[in-house]
């Protein structure tokens, strides 16, 4: 990872904090242009009572209907925590470039029995293993203890 990266995703981590200031999942995502332009940030809602309000789904959503197949290729979502198999999914469908994580799905899968929080209703299962031809980077060791800590504050252990 170089130095850009590793801004967008503190960005990530701070909309993560949002999140979880809000009641939320602490999950925060960017869509960054093949120029290096943040297109749009989203933040977890699952508080909304949908428990797919994931920010990465909302991003490839948004993507299908605002940019052409060519920009989604050249764009690269980051991720405050590696995409669920529903995000990594709906990325590869739409045609998104490059998923840049902070944490990886076992770190979060990890913390989540350490907290004794309930675990996901879903596989964690690395984006390779869903949505094969997408290129990833990470985890950050940059960031891991931030974004470990906002899982501790969401589970309030």
């Amino acid at each position: 990872m170089d130095e850009t990266d590793l801004e967008h995703l503190t960005r990530c981590v701070e909309l993560a904090a949002e999140a979880v200031a809000a009641g939320d999942q602490p999950f925060g995502s960017l869509l960054v242009d093949a120029a290096g332009d943040v297109r749009r940030e989203e933040r977890n809602l699952e508080g909304s009572g949908d428990a797919t309000q994931h920010p990465e789904l909302a991003l490839a959503q948004w993507a299908a209907q605002h940019l052409t197949p060519a920009e989604r290729a050249g764009a690269t979502v980051y991720t405050s925590g590696e995409h669920c198999p529903m995000c990594s999914a709906a990325h590869a469908w739409v045609g998104l470039g490059p998923i840049v994580f902070a944490t990886s799905a076992a770190q979060t899968a990890s913390w989540y029995a350490e907290l004794g929080a309930d675990p996901s209703p879903v596989a964690s299962l690395p984006i390779a293993e869903v949505a094969p031809g997408v290129p990833t980077r990470g985890p950050s060791e940059q960031h891991a203890d931030a974004v470990r800590e906002l899982h501790r504050q969401r589970f309030g252990r």
